[in-house]
């Protein structure tokens, strides 16, 4: 019997070798890297509902342009001749448009919605985890007046979804930050989002796989395929040959690259991140983000972790000491009481989410092929959505109806 290989061990691949697993399909996860520290690993870990608008909107056309100006800003997009990015960059102008937001947040609302209740679900089912999971909502804190009106308009889109939203004072978030100051105007709350700790739910998720007989296949590369009509027969690595069931190409910022060697196209950039821990003192308790600086704040109790910066980068993992003071520069700008140290290089972690132009991810078949789908391209929301793209996936595998319409996730739309 022949498996079905997952191209990626990120937490995407996880939870879709998670779910075909529990149906008995055979499946072995290859991954170029070693399969200890990834984009999965060191993020800010949210679970996150209330994110219903897709990175490609239309304010973020005139703040990109000026924070082009500025190396340490929240989102950056390095001036480079480049056909690929030029053509990236030209997508995501055409995708940042109010209809494009109208249509994408019922689906993204959905998908995370139905994210959450599978990780309550994987909780209640693996109280062994200790995944850190805490609902205890995300606060969206803001210092300017002009930020102030855009976070109260969201909340009030937020609301009109079905998703709770609450608009709070400087004196209500001292209820939620009872031990330090909070240099705010005020904050919206979301009480239905969540947070956990990445590293932990990663490293559980492989542990609890490889006990079920899921093959790993780290520091593996794939060269090529093998293929004959609509179906891939084998893919080709630096390791030899594998042949194949099924297919799933959860590669992350890599899956463009795959896709080319499969004959179509997937448009796809590296938006590199960082995060590093720190003391949580004197302790923060709820999970944030500081808006003006796109910085998240997400505690466990003793440590703390701050991350942000939207780097577009290709596949360029190199640090950029710049952007990592901006991250470092916002916590005692919201939080003058903090006890921040800057870390040192080879405390920050790194990472490089998947960014589709239009800011939605791919799931379904790839176009030309009967046996290969694509999960893949869900930028900062992976974690927030790995459940239920795991699920779906699983889903399609099985020839089963979806838990949900897949409308605006086609793997073929730019073709």
């Amino acid at each position: 019997m022949k498996p079905t290989l997952i191209i990626g061990g990120g937490v995407i691949g996880l939870f879709s070798a998670y779910f075909l697993q529990k149906e008995g399909i055979e499946v072995q996860v290859i991954d170029q890297g070693d399969m200890l520290v990834n984009c999965s690993t060191g993020n800010a870990g949210m679970i996150v509902p209330s994110h219903i608008i897709p990175l490609a909107a239309p304010g973020m056309i005139s703040k990109g342009i000026s924070w082009m100006f500025s190396s340490k800003s929240p989102f950056y997009i390095h001036p480079r001749v480049d056909a690929k990015l030029i053509k990236w960059c030209y997508q995501f102008y055409k995708a940042a448009n109010p209809t494009h937001v109208q249509r994408s947040v019922p689906i993204l609302k959905n998908l995370s919605l139905l994210s959450k209740a599978l990780y309550q679900e994987f909780r209640d089912e693996h109280p062994e985890s200790a995944i850190g999971l805490q609902e205890k909502g995300l606060m969206m804190i803001y210092q300017t007046e002009a930020v102030e009106k855009e976070e109260i308009e969201f909340a009030r889109l937020a609301n009109a979804n079905g998703l709770q939203a609450d608009v709070l004072n400087a004196d209500d978030i001292r209820t939620f930050e009872p031990n330090l100051e909070v240099k705010a105007r005020g904050a919206v709350r979301f009480p239905g989002d969540a947070h956990l700790d990445p590293g932990k739910l990663y490293g559980f998720l492989k542990s609890y796989l490889e006990d079920k007989g899921v093959k790993f296949l780290p520091n593996t590369k794939v060269m090529g395929f093998e293929k004959k009509g609509e179906k891939v027969n084998a893919a080709i690595t630096d390791a030899g040959k594998i042949d194949v069931d099924k297919v799933i190409l959860c590669g992350g910022s890599w899956s463009g690259e795959l896709a080319s060697l499969l004959g179509f196209n997937l448009p796809m950039m590296g938006g590199k991140g960082y995060s590093f821990l720190q003391e949580n003192k004197p302790e923060i308790k709820q999970s944030s983000i500081l808006t003006e600086m796109k910085v998240a704040v997400s505690p466990y109790g003793r440590q703390i972790r701050f991350g942000g910066t939207m780097e577009i980068a290709g596949t360029n993992q190199k640090i950029n000491l710049n952007r990592v003071k901006g991250i470092f520069e916002a916590i005692n700008r919201y939080y003058p009481d903090f006890e921040a140290k800057f870390p040192q290089e080879t405390e920050i972690w790194k990472g490089l989410r998947p960014c589709s132009p239009d800011g939605l991810p791919y799931i379904g078949f790839a176009p030309g092929y009967s046996n290969l789908l694509v999960n893949s391209g869900h930028s900062m929301m992976g974690i927030s959505l790995a459940p239920a793209s795991g699920k779906i996936i699983s889903e399609l595998h099985q020839q089963k109806d979806t838990a949900l319409e897949l409308k605006g996730f086609e793997v073929d739309r730019y073709m």
